[in-house]
């Protein structure tokens, strides 16, 4: 995914930043609580489309880091 594009995302319901899980290819959004999905490098950021994360989730998230 290109790191360009993930500087200029925000998360569409709280407008708030992003963190890419490259592992799940997520975007994840803290404040929202829910992740994103990226398919084929591209993401889709429907709230329709996203999962809410479950509270052990969002507390084994690591600190929160740059997109790259």
């Amino acid at each position: 995914m290109d790191t360009k594009l993930l500087e200029l995302l925000v998360c569409p319901v709280t407008k708030g930043p992003l963190d890419f899980d490259r592992e799940k290819q997520e975007l994840i959004s803290r404040s929202a609580r829910l992740a994103y999905p990226v398919r084929d490098g591209i993401p889709v950021m429907l709230e329709s489309e996203a999962r809410t994360l479950s509270d052990e989730e969002l507390e084994a998230l690591p600190a929160r880091t740059p997109l790259v």
